[in-house]
C-alpha cells in the first residue's frame, strides 16, 4: 500500500484549490515539491516544501462564479430523464440586464459546476462555478454556510402545524438514520415557512415537512451565506461581484 498523502489532497486541505484543480496545476507543471516539478498522483509525507507557481493563482483568479435564478423544469447538474441542466441558461441573451459584472466571454460558460443541489421542482438561487475553492466552501464536508428557503406548505390532514411540529422541524428529526443538524424555522406568512439550513441532504426540506404532516407546494432558495437572490428574474443569471462573499 502506498505511503503518504496525495499532493492534490494536501493542496485542497490547505484551501488552495479543489483536488481537480490541484491535479490540473500538477499536470501543467505549476507545482514543485522540494524544488522539483511534481508529478500527477505524487504522494507527500508532510515534511516537504511545496511551492505553487504564481501562474496557477492567476489562472484561478480568472475563473468565474455565476448566480442563476433556476426556474422549474431544470436539473442542477447533468442532464437526466430528458431534463436540461440549469447551466444551459448561462448565455449572453439570458444575462440580467442590471448585471454590472465582468464582460461576457464564451469561456465563462465552460466547466461551470453546480455548488449545491436545487431539485427540478424547486426554484431560486443556484450557484454555478469554475472555481473549486467556491465549491468546496459551499458543499465541502466541513461547510457551515447557511442556505435560506421560502417554503409554501399545506397540512396533509385537518390539523395545522402546531408549536410541537415547528420545534421538531428546528431540531430532532432523523433522515436516513442520521439526526439532522439544527435548523432555523419560522412562519414567513400564514402558509409559508422560512427555513435556514446548514446542510443539504437529498430533498431534505420536502422530507422534513412530510415528517411533521406538511405537504410542500412550492420551494424557493433565496439566500446562500450572505449572497441573496434579490431581484434576479427567473431564468436569468449574473456574475458574483468582487465585493460579495458567501
Amino acid at each position: 500500500m502506498a505511503s503518504g498523502v496525495r499532493l492534490s489532497r494536501v493542496l485542497a486541505e490547505r484551501g488552495l484549490a479543489s483536488r481537480r484543480e490541484a491535479d490540473e496545476w500538477i499536470e501543467a507543471g505549476l507545482v514543485r515539491v522540494d524544488g522539483r516539478p511534481a508529478v500527477l498522483g505524487q504522494r507527500v509525507h508532510g515534511h516537504e516544501r511545496i511551492d505553487v507557481e504564481p501562474a496557477a493563482h492567476r489562472q484561478q483568479a480568472r475563473r468565474v462564479t455565476v448566480l442563476l435564478h433556476k426556474p422549474l423544469g431544470y436539473v442542477s447538474g447533468q442532464a437526466e430523464d430528458g431534463y436540461l441542466p440549469a447551466s444551459v441558461l448561462v448565455r449572453p441573451d439570458n444575462r440580467w440586464a442590471e448585471d454590472r459584472g465582468l464582460p461576457w466571454q464564451p469561456m465563462h460558460a465552460r466547466g461551470l459546476a453546480p455548488a449545491g443541489r436545487l431539485d427540478i421542482d424547486s426554484t431560486g438561487l443556484l450557484v454555478l462555478t469554475q472555481d473549486g475553492r467556491v465549491a468546496r466552501h459551499l458543499i465541502g464536508e466541513d461547510s457551515d454556510v447557511e442556505k435560506e428557503y421560502l417554503v409554501r406548505v399545506q397540512p396533509m390532514g385537518s390539523e395545522p402545524l402546531g408549536e410541537h411540529g415547528l420545534a421538531r422541524l428546528r431540531h430532532g428529526l432523523v433522515l436516513d438514520g442520521r439526526e439532522l443538524r439544527p435548523a432555523k424555522v419560522s412562519w414567513a406568512n400564514e402558509d409559508q415557512l422560512r427555513i435556514v439550513l446548514r446542510e443539504g441532504r437529498k430533498r431534505q426540506i420536502r422530507r422534513m415537512c412530510e415528517l411533521v404532516g406538511l405537504k410542500v407546494l412550492a420551494l424557493k432558495r433565496v439566500r446562500i451565506g450572505s449572497v441573496v437572490l434579490g431581484k434576479l428574474p427567473p431564468g436569468q443569471w449574473r456574475y458574483l461581484r468582487d465585493d460579495e462573499r458567501f
